[in-house]
């Protein structure tokens, strides 16, 4: 099992030649996305740029926001397992929701490039909500593997990264 596991990563990582973005689902009500949207802003994400007078604030919708809110939260966050769930408001995604004008970040560098303070009066329309980034818990039926497993895997997708692109 650990070596199908080593295999896979392996090959996702020779493979992996496309960016990730993280965005709200289709079919999700307005009220959901505020929640998110409420929840990723307070909790870390860069919500300036949906803020009236921002680069991504039109469309101005719940759905829009929400969508760039998540984005930058799951960059943010490095796009760390779980990060793009939001109680299943939200799923990952390798079509760049960009558009003219908005530039979604693609990596945790590039979400941290517009300062995270509130600049229009009266402070953020946002706030940290009981609405977490996950609703995964691996604690319960999860499966993981053994330290030294997921360190001797890393090892090998290190050594096969470096071969394949040193």
């Amino acid at each position: 099992m650990e070596v199908l596991v080593c295999v896979v990563l392996i090959l996702a990582n020779a493979l992996h030649s496309s960016a990730t973005w993280c965005i709200c689902k289709d079919g999700v009500n307005d009220a959901a996305l505020q929640k998110t949207l409420d929840y990723a802003c307070g909790a870390g994400a860069d919500c300036n740029p949906i803020h009236q007078n921002g680069a991504c604030y039109n469309p101005n919708t719940v759905r829009g926001h929400c969508n760039y809110a998540v984005n930058s939260y799951f960059q943010k966050k490095g796009q760390a397992q779980g990060s793009c769930d939001f109680s299943g408001t939200a799923s990952a995604t390798t079509s760049d929701p960009s558009s003219s004008g908005c530039v979604y970040p693609a990596s945790a560098s590039a979400a941290n490039t517009t300062p995270s303070t509130n600049t229009t009066s009266g402070g953020s329309p946002y706030s940290t909500g009981a609405f977490g980034p996950s609703s995964t818990d691996v604690s319960r039926g999860g499966s993981m593997l053994q330290q030294g497993s997921s360190l001797f895997c890393f090892l090998i997708t290190l050594l096969f990264s470096a071969l394949l692109w040193g």
